[in-house]
């Protein structure tokens, strides 16, 4: 193998990739990266694995010699960040030899590497047509679902977002149990097999299509696709347990949560007695300044509201610590005063997933989920394309 490419391209790469390569790898080579460089193609293709989240990227090349070889994925990163990206950077590998020379401006390194043919094949044949996702609708959806995700393996589906998509569009939601995160995206979405005219409107008749992804690799996904300039869709496999992503040059390849993912649905009351409209940073600035106390001991935070003076109060009481209060003014009381309780770090993480410059509170007692939305105060009206449900905490007053 032998080719020249750009230092910034490669350090870039080797940076997106070496987030798939295994922290303790349960053999040698998962701590290393796959090199593939092609003649034909002029790309030299990287790959890292660790037999559950696999990302594969290329760059173009001046390949001289195709040929394949791992290299540590460590190693090789830090050397090759801190090269002068001035200077392209040469990548020499005699044939049947493990040993790959890195030739820059100010220098050269010599590294062993493993066999190519040790590195596991990433699970990328896949047999089912594509469906093809907006790129911008799909990181909106993972961005407003992904924080509500748990964080605790022993709950298995509930570790993953559910991305569901039907002729209406594409829906995400994540829920660990005390909270509940759904994010509809009306018109997002289609079926590569039929496709529509802008590849945003799923065909007429399309297959409902549901998937349940670990957060872990979604995250991966989130970052591989933020910023992409590209209006090319993504393209997503699912097929015996595992999913595919695939966008231009990049590819991420993760296991599917196998089992049915709750109905999430009728968790969310019919209707409410009580709703409260308030400026959403105004609601986060009080609660953040709270949270300080309410942090020094198990995060609970009250919020009552108070209709005759047309404000909310936000404290926190934490034993042996301190007291604090935040008063805020409503925007819109309806229904009896209500007093409810809290965990401080679910309500924030919801409100800054909330893209809104109003937000609506709905509840029916102190005891029942609350339910934060988006609210148009022009329309007068409740966004529904984002709900956010809440289970109150029981305190002793």
């Amino acid at each position: 193998m032998k080719l020249v490419c750009s230092q910034t391209e490669l350090s870039a790469s080797l940076q997106l990739v070496s987030r798939a390569v295994a922290g303790r790898p349960t053999h040698p080579v998962l701590a290393n990266v796959l090199l593939q460089a092609d003649a034909v193609t002029g790309r030299l293709s990287l790959t890292g694995f660790d037999l559950s989240l696999g990302i594969q990227t290329s760059i173009s090349a001046q390949v001289e010699t195709s040929g394949a070889i791992t290299l540590p994925a460590r190693l090789f990163g830090e050397i090759v960040s801190r090269l002068s990206n001035d200077s392209p950077i040469t990548l020499i590998c005699p044939a049947d030899q493990e040993q790959v020379e890195l030739v820059s401006a100010s220098g050269s390194y010599q590294m062993r590497g493993m066999p190519a043919d040790d590195f596991p094949d990433l699970p990328l044949k896949q047999d089912s047509a594509p469906i093809e996702i907006a790129v911008e609708a799909l990181v909106k959806g993972l961005r407003g679902t992904l924080f509500a995700s748990s964080g605790d393996e022993s709950k298995q589906l509930l570790t993953g977002v559910h991305l569901a998509l039907d002729g209406q569009g594409l829906e995400c939601a994540a829920t660990d149990g005390h909270r509940l995160a759904v994010l509809n995206l009306v018109n997002h979405g289609a079926v590569a097999s039929e496709p529509a005219g802008d590849g945003l409107e799923p065909p007429h008749g399309a297959e409902p299509f549901a998937v349940t992804v670990p957060a872990r690799s979604l995250r991966e996904l989130e970052r591989l696709l933020s910023g992409r300039q590209s209006s090319e869709p993504l393209s997503l496999f699912c097929e015996r347990g595992q999913v595919v992503f695939q966008c231009a040059n990049e590819v991420l390849t993760s296991p599917s949560l196998e089992g049915t993912y709750p109905n999430y649905r009728q968790l969310v009351p019919a209707s409410f007695s009580r709703s409260l409209v308030v400026d959403r940073r105004g609601l986060l600035s009080a609660l953040e300044r709270v949270a300080v106390l309410a942090d020094q001991h198990n995060n609970v935070v009250r919020i009552q509201s108070e209709s005759r003076e047309g404000r909310l109060l936000i404290q926190a009481d934490v034993q042996d610590v301190g007291r604090g209060q935040e008063t805020l003014p409503a925007l819109r009381l309806d229904g009896e005063d209500l007093q409810i309780a809290f965990n401080v770090r679910y309500v924030l993480e919801g409100l800054k997933a909330l893209v809104a410059d109003t937000v609506i509170l709905q509840a029916n007692s102190a005891t029942t989920p609350v339910v934060l939305a988006p609210y148009d105060r022009e329309a007068d009206a409740i966004d529904p394309s984002f709900t956010y449900l809440v289970m109150p905490v029981q305190i002793r007053n």
